[in-house]
């Protein structure tokens, strides 16, 4: 799982290939999500998406990746990740994470959302699934954050673990056994991006890096376990767990979040970062 070779780098033609298929897989997304409700199959998810990646001309990458059956990742409560979409209908108060990517001329993207089916408020929802996804996606931005400026990739799990320690209340867990990665030429690229300090320095930044940056939060503890699918992973004493990712890149002029339809300004200008449009 942790990776050693040689680190990609990308051209800006490239890197704006991988902006293209980050483009209609935050659109896929989109449509997906908001399809999820009470009631909806966890396949006609991944046919929602399915059908609109193909109507823009882009190829999936999860379809048949080591055998992997679906175009999307659907994994509900303390399922963590690499949930196979099927039968399972949602129900109100579940945590759906989708998990997703898709291929426009040989570039890849990836990226992932936890829904909360319901709120709080209606009393649909538990309010700490609430508090989970929202502390989750915002250490997202806080590793893409750190990564606008960082020297070396280590900082981005550094930046990552210190926001979600600093958070009040019950304390939540960063998983270490799943990580984000390189992407560019295939989903799955050196380097492995750690969502919490490691206290090495990891790779060098440079332009024309692009990585997926994906921490995974559980309510319990960080001990996880794969079920007879050989898929999906759980949480070992069935906490719930939320997902957040995105694809971004460095480029010679900055940084460009590659599945965010804004290029990532809304979420990180009020952390002082604004992105720059890949040339």
């Amino acid at each position: 799982m942790f990776s050693r070779g040689r680190i990609e780098l990308k051209s800006e033609a490239q890197l704006r290939h991988m902006d293209a298929a980050g483009s209609v897989l935050c659109d896929a997304l989109d449509a997906t999500v908001a399809a999820a409700s009470p009631g909806v199959t966890t396949n006609e998810l991944n046919q929602i998406f399915a059908d609109l990646i193909t109507e823009r001309g882009a190829k999936p990458n999860f379809l048949n990746y080591h055998g992997f059956p679906g175009y999307i990742c659907t994994s509900v409560n303390e399922e963590v990740v690499h949930g196979i979409p099927g039968d399972r209908v949602l129900q109100p108060g579940d945590v759906l994470k989708v998990d997703a990517g898709c291929i426009v001329e040989g570039w890849h993207s990836d990226s992932a959302r936890t829904v909360i089916l319901g709120s709080s408020e209606s009393g649909t929802a538990d309010p700490e699934d609430e508090r989970l996804s929202d502390i989750t996606r915002a250490a997202l931005w806080q590793g893409i954050a750190a990564f606008a400026t960082a020297k070396h990739v280590g900082e981005i799990g550094e930046a990552i673990e210190g926001y979600v320690t600093s958070q009040p209340g019950k304390p939540l867990g960063i998983l270490e056994e799943y990580v984000g990665h390189g992407i560019g030429s295939a989903m799955h690229l050196p380097p492995d991006v750690f969502n919490y300090a490691t206290g090495m320095k990891g790779a060098k930044i440079k332009p024309g890096m692009a990585l997926a940056i994906e921490p995974m939060l559980v309510r319990g503890s960080i001990d996880t376990k794969v079920l007879d699918d050989e898929w999906t992973v759980v949480t070992a004493d069935h906490a719930r767990s939320s997902q957040w990712e995105h694809s971004v890149c460095r480029h010679q002029d900055g940084l460009w979040v590659l599945t965010a339809p804004d290029g990532g300004a809304a979420d990180l200008e009020p952390l002082g970062v604004t992105p720059v449009p890949i040339p």
